[in-house]
């Protein structure tokens, strides 16, 4: 069994930053492609970046292209997300996911095995 945990959400203001991380423990890390998903209120969870086993090949959605960057560090066990100019829809629970299918830009929940409890992030205008 594969246990995600993020943590890095809070509060901040409209054009501000915030990095999210997530642990992951109980398997080979870099076995896993991972990824980040977030649920506004009222809305669906929605795609938000994606990373390969190794770090060389990621993806992202359309909307945070050029704001947001995700990588991760093998030895640590940790995926990141740099959230960069932050705006008020950027607000939601902001959740890692993993899988261990091959690699290809999986932008969809079900593409997705484990996932962690999320962390709120709440942008202020």
């Amino acid at each position: 069994q594969v246990q995600l945990v993020e943590s890095g959400g809070g509060l901040v203001q409209a054009g501000g930053s915030l990095r999210l991380s997530c642990a992951v423990s109980g398997r080979t890390f870099s076995n896993y492609v991972m990824g980040w998903f977030r649920q506004a209120p009222g809305k669906e969870r929605e795609f938000v970046a994606t990373i390969s086993r190794g770090g060389g090949s990621t993806d992202y959605a359309a909307f945070v292209k050029g704001r947001f960057t995700i990588s991760r560090d093998n030895v640590k066990n940790t995926v990141y997300l740099q959230m960069n100019s932050l705006s008020p829809e950027d607000t939601a629970v902001y959740y890692c996911a993993a899988h261990n299918k091959l690699w290809s830009p999986a932008t969809r929940v079900y593409d997705y095995e484990y996932w962690g409890q999320g962390t709120q992030v709440t942008v202020s205008s």
